[in-house]
């Protein structure tokens, strides 16, 4: 595991084997057992507690995310703040599980829902949010009464050890929540594992198919978040310096390692000189360096392969036809860091990778069309549908827009619209494979699995010998 802004090894990580991935679920399934009796208010109590330790520590995961990943200590202390909903909406889980009921749906006969715990779920986080991304997934995954194994991405884990470790603090029984370190070995074994009811999922496209094909097969309930490209369309009647400021900081914010990051900023009319110039008198100012110096503002890539891989799109914009206007490899950091500038790519079109593929980095491209409509288009017709936006001032625009795009998360004026932890995230398209976004209702719905009870109480006067199909009578 190494520091990325320093590019040195830091720690090592071990992985699991999968004989220690079959341990660790016979573990938790034991654990289950006991963890789903627990009243709901006790839960609510432990998450309570969980909440308020992890807003007195904020500060100290807040420099252990800065440490491993990369990004500068202000941002990581957003991605905790954002986390930190998700303890919230979990702390009223007695309210969220609520089921039905309805008096006399026959002669006699009630009739009520109830919703109960899966058992054994697993949740396998990415590297960009070691915090929030846990928060978003075991928060609810607990309180429903599910014992939750977290695999974490081998490059960061040490903030997955260190909630697992305040979550004890708070009361957790232990087996409840295992963090399980480990590569493609564990992730296999956790999807073969007849165990395991459930798998949760957060990283690019490809992985994100295979695990929902790998997991279906084998019968298990699963969410997996994918890719994104996402779009920020500007009408030429936005405020120019609000767009402006709006695509620098939500394309170079965390290095541009966000799966809501923009990265296609779509000039309409006549907006694209003006937006450009305003964008790149910009980017000069953005500070980068190593996110534990007080005053940057980006840190480094994760990794020298992958900041290698970004370069690469910048290297090859102007042979497919793109405008490079600020190139970001020529970074003049001191030391093996996994550094690169804010690169900013204009007249970028489909079929150039820089616009087709996501490239998940520091780099901005301008595509330039004349109307809505094909501004619209391009963003309906991209395999991905996790996040766009609209700048105008126009709200019938603005409407209409929320209605056309096939997105699954939508900004007015707004870059990220990461919903609120009572609302749920989740993509469309190649963003998400699966039937239910994560975290907040559809969190809780992801996690239970609702039963009804039909009842009666014995009656010997009125009980007869009926073959006769049940009817509401």
């Amino acid at each position: 595991m190494y520091n990325p802004a320093t590019g040195q090894v830091q720690a090592q990580v071990p992985l699991a084997s999968a004989a220690e991935v079959d341990a660790a679920v016979q573990a938790a399934r034991e654990a289950a057992r006991t963890w789903r009796l627990v009243p709901l208010g006790r839960r609510a109590e432990i998450m309570f507690r969980f909440r308020a330790q992890l807003d007195a520590r904020r500060d100290e995961l807040a420099r252990i995310v800065t440490r491993e990943h990369g990004k500068v200590h202000s941002d990581a202390l957003g991605e905790i703040a954002r986390g930190l909903e998700n303890v919230d909406y979990a702390c009223g889980i007695p309210n969220l599980l609520k089921g039905g009921y309805s008096e006399g749906a026959s002669t006699g006969v009630d009739v009520y829902s109830i919703q109960q715990p899966l058992g054994v779920v697993a949740g396998i986080t990415p590297f960009n949010f070691p915090a929030m991304v846990p928060l978003w997934m075991m928060c609810n995954a607990l309180a429903c009464g599910n014992a939750f194994i977290l695999k974490p991405s081998e490059k960061d884990p040490s903030a997955s050890l260190f909630l697992a470790g305040l979550l004890k603090e708070a009361g957790l029984p232990d087996g409840v929540l295992t963090v399980l370190h480990g590569d493609k070995e564990a992730v296999d074994a956790l999807l073969a594992h007849p165990g395991v009811a459930a798998i949760s999922f957060v990283g690019s496209t490809p992985v994100a198919r295979s695990i929902y094909e790998a997991g279906t097969k084998n019968g298990k309930r699963v969410q997996a978040l994918g890719g994104a490209k996402n779009h920020m369309i500007v009408l030429p009647d936005a405020d120019i310096g609000m767009a402006a400021d709006a695509a620098v900081s939500a394309g170079y914010g965390s290095a541009g390692e966000r799966c809501m990051a923009i990265s296609v900023v779509v000039a309409v009319g006549g907006v694209g000189d003006r937006l450009v110039e305003a964008i790149q008198a910009r980017i000069p100012a953005v500070k980068v360096g190593p996110g534990d110096v007080a005053g940057n503002e980006m840190g480094p890539l994760i990794s020298g392969e992958h900041r290698d891989r970004v370069a690469g799109y910048v290297a090859g914009a102007e042979a497919e036809g793109a405008t490079l206007l600020v190139d970001g490899r020529d970074h003049g950091i001191e030391g093996d860091g996994y550094f690169l500038k804010p690169s900013l790519i204009d007249h970028a079109a489909p079929g150039m990778k820089c616009y087709d593929d996501e490239i998940f980095g520091p780099v901005l491209s301008v595509t330039r069309v004349d109307t809505y409509e094909e501004a619209l288009k391009l963003v309906n017709d991209n395999e991905y549908g996790n996040g766009t936006a609209i700048f105008t001032r126009d709200g019938g625009a603005a409407r209409q827009f929320q209605f056309d795009c096939e997105v699954g998360m939508v900004g007015i004026n707004v870059p990220i619209p990461v919903p609120v932890a009572y609302y749920s995230f989740g993509g469309w398209k190649a963003s998400l494979f699966g039937d239910t976004h994560m975290y907040g209702p559809e969190g809780v719905k992801f996690y239970t699995r609702s039963k009804v009870v039909t009842s009666r109480w014995p009656d010997p006067a009125t009980s007869t010998v009926n073959l006769g199909f049940p009817t509401n009578g």
